[in-house]
């Protein structure tokens, strides 16, 4: 996929992703404020979030895909897993917020005081629900089309905003029912589903910041890939690291110790061809010849 395509669906998924999450909202807020409901005054904050998190992923996602200059001659890669740090971030604070208010309301008791939400409450969680699964669907096919962590953790993002209606949907039920505690220990549930979503978030990000090396099955068959090549006697070291969505290699092979340096050259050469042409993501490979 050219640069200009890849743009192209960063641009419409962004814009998608923004103007929904505005439209959802005041659409929660609106709801949550008439209905009567904290959950879903809690649910409106997320998706403001969500407005955010799309951004920095969308500006991430622009700067990484820079070419390499003189002051980051590896590429600007990291970049995506900056915003992807922080986009785990905002999803951690926001969490927090809304968990803390969720266990005032249950630590204070007199829930016969707490307001009975609205119909209009219950209907908005149902069509938020509906909008972020569909949000969640779109932006995650487009992530993996571009191979964007950043919109691959908005696209999550998107998901835990349909979960945390999920939970709004039954605190506001459960409260219209006659159990109005159900309201506020929803924005506690709606806590807990933010946090599991920020952590593996985080936790990905900072792998990839981190030079961790590419799973164990890639490096497999990457070792039997350049094993395979005619004229390569023995692979003595192999070595990967995740660099933003990227994947750099360092490879030593052996070849015939009697063979005429361009020969040998010659065979480095298509491996280090071969590698990149076959494999996902991969930027550079660096090959060293031994002597077999």
């Amino acid at each position: 996929m050219s640069e200009a395509e890849s743009r192209k669906i960063m641009n419409k998924v962004a814009a998608v992703g923004v103007f929904g999450n505005i439209l959802l909202t005041a659409v929660k807020l609106v709801a949550g404020i008439v209905g009567n409901s904290g959950a879903m005054v809690s649910d409106a904050i997320h998706s403001l979030s969500d407005v955010f998190a799309t951004v920095v992923a969308w500006i991430g996602t622009r700067i990484s895909g820079k070419k390499a200059d003189k002051s980051h001659p590896y590429g600007h890669e990291r970049f995506e897993v900056v915003a992807s740090l922080i986009l785990g971030i905002i999803l951690l604070g926001t969490a927090v917020s809304i968990g803390i208010a969720g266990i005032r309301k249950i630590a204070g008791g007199n829930y016969g005081e707490l307001p009975i939400p609205g119909s209009v409450a219950l209907a908005a969680a149902i069509v938020s629900i509906a909008a972020k699964e569909a949000m969640f669907w779109y932006t995650r096919h487009y992530a993996k089309k571009i191979d964007s962590q950043a919109f691959m953790a908005d696209a999550w993002h998107h998901r835990s905003d349909a979960l945390s209606s999920v939970g709004s949907l039954i605190g506001i039920g459960g409260a219209m029912l006659g159990y109005p505690v159900m309201d506020p220990l929803a924005s506690v549930v709606i806590c807990l589903f933010i946090l599991k979503v920020s952590y593996d978030i985080l936790m990905q990000a900072l792998q990839n910041m981190l030079d961790t090396s590419c799973p164990e099955e890639y490096e497999e068959r990457l070792r039997d890939y350049i094993s395979s090549f005619p004229g390569v006697g023995r692979l003595d070291l192999l070595r990967t690291r995740m660099f933003g969505n990227k994947v750099f290699i360092d490879a030593e092979i052996a070849v015939d110790g009697d063979l005429p340096l361009r020969e040998a050259h010659d065979i480095a050469e298509q491996v280090h061809d071969g590698v990149e042409k076959s494999f996902d993501n991969v930027k550079h490979i660096m090959i060293h010849v031994n002597p077999l």
